[in-house]
Formats: structure tokens, C-alpha cells, sequence
């Protein structure tokens, strides 16, 4: 094995990327990074224990013949690794236009949502990307020059929903090197020397500035720098929701956040407690650092008496609570009563719902559907449901119920509400909002954990790859 290729090995059981059995799609640009970790996972299919389901190159269609001569040498390269690929084209510019997004932004969300598309064509779990440790210091310098906090700096995820990125702790040169080594080519994007685009100039300016006259090894500082606020911002999130499971209450529309315990906090504590009841009554509006600490100076007393407000939201000091409006009360995303919150699940991985006292836990497994394996779902499990992975393209997020709510139970004709759900299971009112609710990247309801799963992401005689979905009692941890 190469030892290129260990390191990468290394950084795939580290993080625990392809578990054995995985099949992964690689986001294949025609770039050297995206080519290299093409034949990386090819070498490495056999010792992860992982498959190569296939490429996927997406034409943005910004650079003419040059972007068409790009697909032409990624269908090459997959017909040279022998290995489907799927090629794709979106007019990235016209996207960027209507949605009123930077190219760089509207290329980003065209070039995943057509990733997730191929993954689900291919089979796959997991989609690889050429993410560099060269990319990491880029990302975390750019968003410490935007005024990013601990979340923002700690950079690019090694693993985000399906998409995973096996070549963080690799850089670009050593990447180069492995190419050439093995006489491979690969395309240059000219636009990546274009210095008017921000990333390029800190790519071509600042860092090299950096490693000239204050650190050789700058790449790695920054990358350790950005694994360090990543480590930081988990514990961080971790002790906010457990203090929101204690502050934070709704009733009706209104959510109430306790001034005085608020203010009792860790400051860095109660930004995130306020920032997630913002955003849970924001009805999908963005809401920012000035914003918060708005709505804190008004919970301690020291901004004025109020009300004020902030993210299409009117917030009051009323008493020892914070009251929160939400933006349009009925609307989808209205909260319902109890605590809130809204985890992303990745796959494979868990997420704590302190809020709840419990995880949530997700895995995947191949599937071969025959008669007796069909039968055991079919009974059911109260704390596991097993689901088609083919029926959701990215990741989950795990949520409290919210006002409206419908699902389709399993075997089940028509929807029914969550609300009825509740009655019909006689699940105590004061319960029903602490039972995490599984949802997919569209808030679709898959799974009201520990009780029933949705029609729409049963396992059937065609599913190839199963999620299983595990509720687990903390209580029993200890």
C-alpha cells in the first residue's frame, strides 16, 4: 500500500467515514485532489472494506468548451479505473441570478443536491469529496476574517450527512506528488488562479504570506487550530442543550426562556441557548451574533426594557421570562409545547437529545430482502426502526414535535397527525414533547421514535442498504 494512501486509511478509521460494507460515490471535479482520491479509494476498496459504487461530475457550465473537455476526461478516467460514472449539467449562473446567491454559493447547493441525486442512482451511503488539509487552513482563515465564533471556526466536518472527506489530513503538493508518481493526470480549473475571488486570494496571497514570514508549517497550525474549535464548539452545543432542556419552555406559540437562570450561565453557554430558541421560533429566517446579543442585553437588563425585535420575531421582557413571538404563528415550523430542538444526524453517528434523555443513533447495513428477514421488520421494535436507505438522499435531523405535524404510519392508507398518534398510543401530554421525531434533510417525518416509522421509508423486497435507527435511555449509560 502506498504510504499516502495509509495516512488516508488512517483518517477513514479515525473518523470512522466508510464502515466496512459501505458503498461510495466519489464528487469527481477533473482537479488533481478530486482524481487522487478517486484512485485512493480504489486502492483502499479492499483493505476498508468499502466499495466504489461509482463518479459523479457536474458541469457547471460557467467556462465553456473548457468545462466540456472537463467531463470528457472524467468519463475517460472512470472508463480507465473501470468504474460507472455519472455526468450531469446545471446552469449554475442562471441559479445564481434567481436565487440571489454568489456563484460560489449557488455552485456549492447545485453541485451537492446533484451529488445526493447520484448517490441515491448508484446505490451509495456515502459520498466522498477532495477536501485537503489546504482547504481546511483556507476555510478557517476566511471565516476568522468574516468574525466567525467556534462553530464557523471550526471549519470543514470530516463528516457531514452523507458526505464524507477522507483527504483532510493530506495536502495538495503531497496529493501532486501521488499523481505524479503514478503518471496520472488531471485538469486545471483556470478560474482557480482568478485572485478577485476571496478563497484565491488567500489561497495565492495571504497564505503564502504567512508561511513566509511567520510559519513554514502554517497549513497544519490552521488545520489544528480548526480541529481544536471543532472539538470546543461539540462541548459547547453539548452543555447548551442541556441548559435549554432546563430554560427554555413554549406554550402555545410563545416561547418562554427563564431571564434569571439565563443569566446564570457561562456567557458562551447562554448565546447558544438564546440562539436556538431564536431560530426555533424564526420560522426558517437566519439568525445572527448582533441579533442574539441583542436579546441577551435585554434577558440580563442591560439593554433597555424592550420589547424589540430581531428575525421577523418580537421579543418582550415579561416578569422573570423571556417571551418569544414567533414570526407567523400556524405556520409550518411553528414549535408545539415543550422543550426545543433540532439535532443533525449524521449517518453513521448519534446525537444526545439531553432534552429528551436519550440518543438517537443511526448505522447502515446491507440489506437481502427474503421472506424471513422481511417478517422480523414487520414486527417492529419499540426503540429501533430499520429504514430503506434509497428513500432519503442526505442526512437526518432529529426534532421536536412542532404544530401540524402529519405522517403516514406503517401500513397505514392515509396520514394521520402526531397529535392523534399521541392520543390513540395514550402517551401522557406532558410526554409528547419529549419524543424525538426522525425527519429527513426535507423535515419529512420518518421515524416518531419509539413508536412508529413512516410508509414512505419501509424496507421492500428492492432495498439493497438499510439505516438502522436506535433510541437509547441515557439513564442506562450511567
Amino acid at each position: 500500500m502506498h504510504p499516502l494512501a495509509e495516512r488516508v486509511r488512517r483518517t477513514i478509521a479515525r473518523h470512522e467515514l466508510a464502515p466496512p460494507g459501505s458503498r461510495v460515490i466519489v464528487g469527481l471535479s477533473g482537479g488533481a485532489d478530486s482524481v487522487a482520491l478517486a484512485h485512493l479509494l480504489q486502492e483502499l476498496a479492499s483493505p476498508c472494506g468499502l466499495s466504489l459504487a461509482g463518479l459523479a461530475h457536474l458541469n457547471h457550465q460557467l467556462r465553456g468548451p473548457a468545462a466540456d473537455e472537463d467531463g470528457e476526461f472524467c468519463r475517460d478516467l472512470a472508463r480507465r479505473l473501470g468504474l460507472p460514472i455519472e455526468v450531469g449539467r446545471t446552469d449554475v449562473s442562471r441559479l445564481a441570478a434567481t436565487r440571489h446567491e454568489s456563484l460560489e454559493q449557488a455552485g456549492r447547493t447545485a453541485r451537492y443536491a446533484f451529488l445526493e441525486e447520484a448517490a441515491t442512482r448508484f446505490g451509495a451511503d456515502r459520498i466522498a469529496v477532495g477536501h485537503t488539509r489546504d482547504d481546511q487552513a483556507e476555510t478557517y482563515l476566511l471565516r476568522l476574517l468574516r468574525g466567525a465564533g467556534p462553530q464557523g471556526l471550526a471549519g470543514i466536518r470530516p463528516r457531514l450527512g452523507l458526505v464524507i472527506r477522507p483527504l483532510l489530513d493530506v495536502t495538495h503538493a503531497e496529493l501532486r506528488r501521488y499523481l505524479d508518481q503514478r503518471g496520472v493526470g488531471f485538469r486545471e480549473d483556470e478560474t482557480n488562479a482568478d485572485t478577485s475571488i476571496a478563497r484565491n486570494r488567500v489561497r495565492h496571497e495571504l497564505l503564502p504570506l504567512l508561511a513566509r514570514r511567520f510559519s513554514p508549517a502554517i497549513i497544519d497550525v490552521l488545520s489544528r487550530e480548526a480541529a481544536i474549535a471543532r472539538e470546543d464548539a461539540a462541548l459547547l452545543d453539548s452543555l447548551a442543550a442541556s441548559a435549554a432542556a432546563r430554560l427554555v419552555h413554549v406554550e402555545g406559540v410563545e416561547v418562554l426562556v427563564d431571564r434569571a437562570a439565563l443569566a446564570a450561565e457561562p456567557l458562551a453557554v447562554a448565546r447558544r441557548v438564546l440562539l436556538g430558541a431564536l431560530a426555533a421560533a424564526s420560522g426558517g429566517r437566519f439568525v445572527g451574533f448582533s441579533q442574539t446579543e441583542q436579546v441577551l442585553a435585554l434577558a440580563t437588563g442591560t439593554g433597555g426594557r424592550g420589547p424589540i425585535d430581531v428575525a421577523g420575531q418580537r421579543v418582550s421582557s415579561v416578569g422573570d421570562q423571556l417571551v418569544i413571538h414567533p414570526a407567523a404563528a400556524g405556520r409550518r415550523g411553528q414549535v408545539a409545547a415543550g422543550p426545543v430542538f433540532h439535532y443533525s444526524l449524521s449517518i453513521p453517528g448519534e446525537v444526545v437529545v439531553a432534552e429528551c434523555g436519550c440518543a438517537v443513533s443511526a448505522e447502515t447495513a446491507p440489506f437481502v430482502a427474503d421472506a424471513d428477514s422481511l417478517g422480523r421488520l414487520r414486527l417492529g421494535h419499540a426503540d429501533q426502526a430499520v429504514v430503506d436507505r434509497a428513500t432519503f438522499p442526505a442526512g437526518l435531523g432529529v426534532r421536536n414535535r412542532r404544530q401540524g405535524d402529519r405522517f403516514r404510519p406503517l401500513g397505514c392508507s392515509g396520514t394521520k397527525t402526531l397529535q392523534d398518534l399521541f392520543v390513540d398510543r395514550k402517551v401522557p401530554a406532558d410526554r409528547r414533547s419529549r419524543v424525538p421525531v426522525i425527519v429527513d434533510h426535507e423535515d419529512r417525518i420518518v421515524w416518531v421514535a419509539g413508536h412508529a416509522l413512516d410508509d414512505g421509508y419501509k424496507v421492500t423486497s428492492e432495498t439493497k442498504s438499510v439505516v438502522i435507527l436506535k433510541l437509547n435511555d441515557l439513564g442506562a449509560r450511567v
